[in-house]
């Protein structure tokens, strides 16, 4: 059965999308650590991060550069960081998680809640940096 990533990927469940390729895409938590915590997955369902084919694995960061750069911009931060937790979900995902301190980025505090509206709102204004720093390019 394909994973819940998968099946945000192929569009049958719904997410708060923020960035896509034909490769990758980028969507917020729907349980964030902090507002703009953000998702980064291949499209192509592995496991496991480390068992991704080198382009892929190496586009798959280099993705993540990017979103992360825009989430910078987009929300209040010291930094955006990076985590593979690899537990949650049977599919090779990386954390974008902005911080303005260590603390933030721990898995076992309390997840942040968010209305819909908050989601969305936090979704343009990411997709709005990516645009920015893009302009020849679009974001989903």
């Amino acid at each position: 059965m394909p994973t819940i990533f998968t099946q945000i990927a192929e569009g049958k469940l719904p997410a708060y999308r923020v960035a896509e390729t034909d490769d990758y895409l980028a969507f917020l938590d729907i349980r964030p650590l902090t507002r703009g915590h953000t998702l980064v997955i291949p499209k192509r369902e592995v496991d496991y991060l480390l068992d991704l084919e080198e382009p892929l694995y190496v586009g798959l960061w280099l993705f993540a550069k990017e979103v992360a750069r825009a989430i910078h911009m987009a929300i209040p931060c010291e930094r955006v960081a990076f985590a593979v937790v690899g537990l949650e979900v049977p599919h090779a995902h990386i954390h974008l998680v902005p911080i303005r301190s260590i603390s933030d980025l721990n898995f076992q505090n309390p997840r942040i809640e968010l209305s819909p509206q908050e989601f969305q709102a936090t979704a343009e204004a990411i997709q709005a940096k990516l645009r920015e720093l893009h302009p020849q390019k679009t974001s989903s």
